[in-house]
């Protein structure tokens, strides 16, 4: 029973394409793991193909079953902001190599080398309870108890301990190589329908903290804004702006994805913040962005907040069924 279930995707052409597809792009990656770090190699190829699903079989077959990496992992205990400083860290652990896979639970599985800030830095801020697994190994040769020595205390240093890191686990080959991610064509935009008026025009950007991109457009999640209601109530004509603004902005950028979350809860349904008026004036609403090449998210920022407050009406002008152009 369990052969015919394994094999059940082979029965018809897209299932065993797509077999195939996977074969082929796990032997791409197998040709290189014993020889490069495991987070660096997916940093680079940039394939929006490799689901969760996907990296978490790769993650087993050549790091575990292949290569014999020692394993740690948690459901951490405690939010984690300063992976700068972490990276910093493990850029000096070149006594073996090490991948960290954090699952997300709006982005999914994350793979990254720890040793890069930049690819330590799509995990963005990791969460309490969520899982962190650290996989140190030498890359082909044969593990040791430094291997599992490492992999612990990098697990406890994303814990908030301070440990003393052996020598053994300093000094070797394994040190950070440049990595860079290929170049990609910029993605078609939908159609759009422009609204004039002057209550949306937007005010002159300003560089912030949200306009920021990553080096190399990573993929990665901002920190989450938050957007103060200034509106008697955050009533229907405030939800159907805010759906007309995020619409907008997913049409200027259909690779990103906008997350809504309200009293730390991630909100499903933005129709459900206006039921029994539970947001009213003076509550905050925090939204973040997620994918590559994050984009006009202080812009984002300054709609979203107009859209909850009493104007916004002016995102309901225009034709029926149209997209503002907004972006």
């Amino acid at each position: 029973m369990a052969d015919n279930v394994n094999l059940e995707i082979l029965s018809t052409r897209n299932g065993f394409n797509s077999a195939v597809r996977h074969i082929q792009k796990t032997m791409e990656i197998a040709a290189s793991a014993g020889a490069e770090n495991f987070g660096d190699i997916i940093y680079q190829l940039d394939d929006d193909d490799l689901t969760s699903n996907k990296l978490r079989l790769l993650l087993r077959m050549l790091l575990i079953d292949k290569l014999g990496y020692k394993t740690a992992s948690a459901n951490l205990s405690a939010a984690v902001k300063d992976l700068g400083a972490l990276a910093k860290e493990f850029e000096k652990w070149n006594g073996v190599d090490l991948v960290a896979a954090y699952h997300h639970p709006e982005m999914g599985l994350i793979v990254a080398n720890p040793k890069v800030a930049e690819e330590l830095a799509a995990f963005g801020e990791l969460r309490k309870r969520e899982l962190l697994v650290i996989y140190a190994g030498l890359q082909g040769k044969e593990t040791d108890n430094n291997c599992q020595k490492a992999a612990d205390l990098a697990l406890n240093l994303f814990e908030g301990a301070k440990c003393a890191v052996p020598a053994a686990i300093t000094s070797g080959k394994f040190t950070v190589k440049n990595v860079f991610k290929p170049k990609k064509a910029a993605p078609a935009l939908t159609k759009t329908v422009k609204v004039k008026t002057s209550s949306m025009k937007a005010a002159p950007d300003k560089k912030t903290a949200a306009d920021a991109k990553p080096a190399g457009g990573s993929s990665r999640m901002t920190p989450r804004y938050a957007v103060v209601v200034k509106n008697e109530l955050f009533h229907n004509g405030n939800v159907e702006a805010w759906k007309k603004i995020i619409e907008s902005y997913k049409a200027k950028h259909p690779n990103l994805e906008v997350f809504i979350y309200y009293e730390m809860e991630r909100i499903l349904d933005i129709n459900s913040l206006f039921k029994w008026g539970k947001v009213k004036h003076g509550s905050a609403i925090e939204f973040a962005v997620a994918g590559n090449e994050i984009q006009d998210v202080a812009k984002l920022q300054r709609y979203l907040a107009q859209g909850a407050s009493h104007q916004f009406e002016a995102f309901l002008r225009g034709p029926v069924n149209a997209v503002l152009k907004l972006f």
